[in-house]
């Protein structure tokens, strides 16, 4: 093995320094989806079940995790929430109206649902599909 000196630690030095950060800094690729893969809700609308497990928080039985997939122009109906459940906006943006109240979650953006106290509907109004991963919290 050859021993490190100062002369061959400046030169990986600087050979990193000259290396573009996108070698090293790469952002993850979006998931994508099947036109048939998952389960249709609605026109344009489609459910991917992603996996579950036994809940250790004592108010919930499991948790389920699902991404709702839904292409431009496309909506959801208003529904009441049957359970407590976190969103999560993985790609595109959603314009959504959950107890009368409008608003848009964008990429990267996440919101609660309520069990019972909340109804919401939600529509891609952008040009691009719109990936929201919800994870439900399922009573016990």
């Amino acid at each position: 093995m050859e021993s490190v000196n100062r002369r061959s630690t400046l030169a990986l030095g600087l050979t990193m320094a000259a290396t573009p950060l996108i070698v090293w800094a790469t952002p993850a690729a979006a998931q994508t989806y099947g036109p048939d893969e998952g389960k249709e809700l609605a026109p344009g609308v489609r459910e991917v079940a992603l996996g579950e497990r036994a809940s250790n928080i004592k108010a919930y039985a499991m948790v389920k995790l699902r991404d709702v997939v839904i292409q431009p122009g496309a909506k959801t109906p208003d529904n009441v929430m049957k359970n407590d459940m976190l969103c999560h906006m993985t790609e595109g943006e959603l314009s959504v109206v959950q107890n009368e109240k409008k608003f848009t979650v964008k990429k990267g953006e996440v919101w609660t649902c309520a069990k019972a106290d909340t109804t919401e509907g939600t529509q891609n109004t952008s040009s691009a599909v719109a990936i929201m991963r919800v994870i439900d919290l399922m009573p016990a």
